[in-house]
């Protein structure tokens, strides 16, 4: 993730983006959008008239599309996609991260929804929003790999919401193990929705 060569407002989209999955929504102020972005303070209200909000919305925004571009990623590096290769790929997207940087962040989308489901039907609907912009082009990729239409949406909710409840149980344990249990266990599943497809044994799941 780089906010690199990029102008103010997008830069404090970005921001935003990044201290939510590390500190939340509540902790997370506009002066400290504004200092981490490198931006000037006063352009907060020139480029988010409806406040925090709005740059929270926004940031949710950037985390689904950011996420789908990810899976397009992931999809251009496989010789021969298959399910649990795809899985693999998005859950090992966060074991390099953990273990090279810590485990201080986890997903905006979900820190959003935790933090503000109840209290914002604005943020709600973003961060649904969100996980809708990453779902699709899962489903469709699902597609792609031989599963049949009427189970890519399922599978892909099966595939996101175990990667969500994995990123949580590893920075609760400061350990990857919960991100490697699930893209073994699902891999098998996945792939048996995928008539002919091959189990892709990856590094992350020692196979």
């Amino acid at each position: 993730m780089t906010a690199s060569g990029r102008g103010p407002r997008e830069r404090m989209v970005f921001s935003a983006a990044q201290l939510i999955r590390r500190d939340g929504v509540e902790a997370t102020g506009m002066r400290d959008v504004a200092a981490h972005a490198g931006a000037p303070r006063g352009s907060l209200q020139h480029y988010f008239p409806g406040g925090k909000e709005q740059l929270v919305g926004e940031a949710l925004q950037w985390a689904g599309r950011y996420a789908a571009d990810r899976v397009a990623r992931f999809l251009r590096g496989m010789e021969r996609p298959t399910p649990s290769g795809l899985f693999t790929a998005m859950v090992r997207q966060w074991t390099d991260e953990y273990e090279a940087s810590g485990f201080a962040a986890g997903c905006p989308v979900a820190a959003a929804t935790v933090d503000c489901a109840e209290s914002s039907e604005t943020t709600r609907k973003a961060a649904a929003d969100a996980f809708a912009a990453w779902t699709r082009p899962v489903a469709a990729a699902l597609v792609g790999m031989g599963v049949p239409e009427p189970r890519s949406e399922p599978l892909a909710t099966v595939m996101i919401s175990s990667l969500e409840g994995a990123i949580l149980i590893a920075r609760a344990e400061c350990d990857v193990r919960a991100l490697t249990t699930v893209a073994r266990e699902l891999g098998p599943l996945l792939d048996a929705a995928a008539p002919g497809a091959r189990s892709a044994a990856r590094r992350i799941t020692g196979g």
